[in-house]
């Protein structure tokens, strides 16, 4: 398991998010980490000690003061019996008193003292994100080296509220603190092989135009990095993008859908494909030598197209099938439909679909929301950034290869 036999201390503070970290400890304690929980006296006012104790089978800190914890001086035992510190959730007032030094209860104490690594995540009103108060407290911490996972953009508590400030959900919080404790140790995908498709790929018409598909490549250069991150040997396989080579990846750069596929088919075998790229499905049957020019009173030449390899498909149903297969469906309508029907035709173990449609900003854009379907069912993920994504969904791989 990928936390067995670590110690995790998790503060939680006021707000009504602290439900969610009810959530936590048990996922925490499913991937063998042991979970110590504090309570301040505002989270208390939200979930019980009673809750929290029973979640994660720990007595529950709740006083600096406390007669029975602080006689070894207990908040300094706290903060150095643990492997990694997490704040879920990270309240405005919290995060004030950790950028100026304060020591005013346990959790405010405990923080000051500890070093080992901290991992926050902020939840608060929209507002109170966005006040300067809160965005300077929250550069301060960063260059002070705290790790943040969040907040995120959804729907806020407050009845017609929407903006950032939502607490990071449980599994995002997850997959941070596996990455940050394995930084530096032995990582889950060490020794593994992936290769990733990122970007569009272009047709060529004539050789000044193309046929394209409106993509970034911003995904799959992150989902590469990711799990570069992670330890695997990653060869990326990119079309035109005007974004820079991802660090620790190897890049090859083609054009065509012909060419990604004769790339891709190069590289096997590997443990992991993920395959993100926005493949071309059409292409003409006989690109123009020559730029095709307008002719006054003519009609535009027709465009004979046919159809483009099916990059998935043939990854899906190889000889040397990789151990993972992920394929990506950017759909307009019937997202789940489409994506189920993609997994089974495609021969993937898991296709990450999302909604493309227009005013969603998912094309060229840096957030991406999707859906996780695997032959078990769906797992809708929350709206989040595409490098969050990347990192979720590498660690996910990663658990199904062990």
């Amino acid at each position: 398991m990928e936390l067995s036999g670590k110690r995790i201390l998790l503060i939680i503070s006021g707000g009504i998010a602290a439900y969610k970290s009810l959530d936590l400890i048990r996922r925490l304690r499913e991937r063998g980490a042991s979970v110590r929980p504090i309570m301040t006296k505002a989270a208390q006012e939200f979930i019980t000690p009673l809750a929290v104790g029973a979640l994660s089978a720990s007595h529950v800190y709740v006083d600096l003061f406390s007669r029975e914890d602080e006689q070894d001086v207990g908040h300094i035992r706290l903060a150095r019996e643990a492997d990694l510190v997490i704040v879920a959730p990270a309240s405005a007032d919290l995060m004030a008193k950790m950028a100026h030094g304060m020591a005013s209860d346990l959790a405010s104490a405990v923080l000051l003292a500890t070093d080992r690594p901290v991992l926050i995540a902020p939840a608060m009103n929209p507002k109170m994100w966005a006040a300067r108060a809160t965005l300077r407290n929250a550069e301060t911490l960063k260059n002070d080296g705290i790790h943040f996972i969040g907040p995120s953009r959804g729907e806020m508590a407050e009845s017609n509220e929407a903006g950032t400030g939502r607490m990071a959900e449980p599994m995002e919080i997850v997959a941070a603190a596996i990455t940050l404790l394995q930084e530096g140790g032995e990582k889950p995908l060490a020794g593994k092989t992936a290769i990733v498709t990122s970007g569009p790929t272009h047709e060529p018409i004539d050789p000044v135009r193309y046929i394209a598909n409106r993509s970034s490549g911003r995904q799959g250069h992150a989902i590469a990095a990711a799990l570069a991150k992670l330890g695997a040997r990653v060869t990326l396989v990119s079309g035109p993008v005007t974004i820079p080579d991802p660090e620790g990846v190897e890049t090859v750069h083609v054009e065509t859908a012909q060419e990604m596929l004769q790339a891709v088919v190069g590289y096997l075998p590997a443990d992991i494909a993920v395959m993100v790229a926005a493949v071309a499905d059409w292409r003409v049957a006989t690109s123009a030598g020559q730029k095709i020019k307008k002719q006054p009173g003519e009609a535009p030449p027709p465009l004979q197209l046919t159809e483009n390899p099916d990059i998935l498909k043939t990854v899906g149903h190889h000889a040397q099938r990789p151990r993972i297969v992920v394929g990506f469906a950017a759909e307009t309508q019937d997202v789940e439909a489409n994506g189920r029907a993609k997994l089974e035709r495609k021969g993937a173990d898991l296709i990450v679909a999302n909604d493309v449609s227009p005013g969603t900003g998912v094309m060229g854009g840096s957030r991406n929301r999707v859906n996780i379907i695997t032959a078990e069912g769906i797992d809708a993920w929350p709206d989040l950034s595409k490098d969050e994504v990347a990192e979720r969904l590498a660690t996910l791989i990663a658990q199904k290869l062990s």
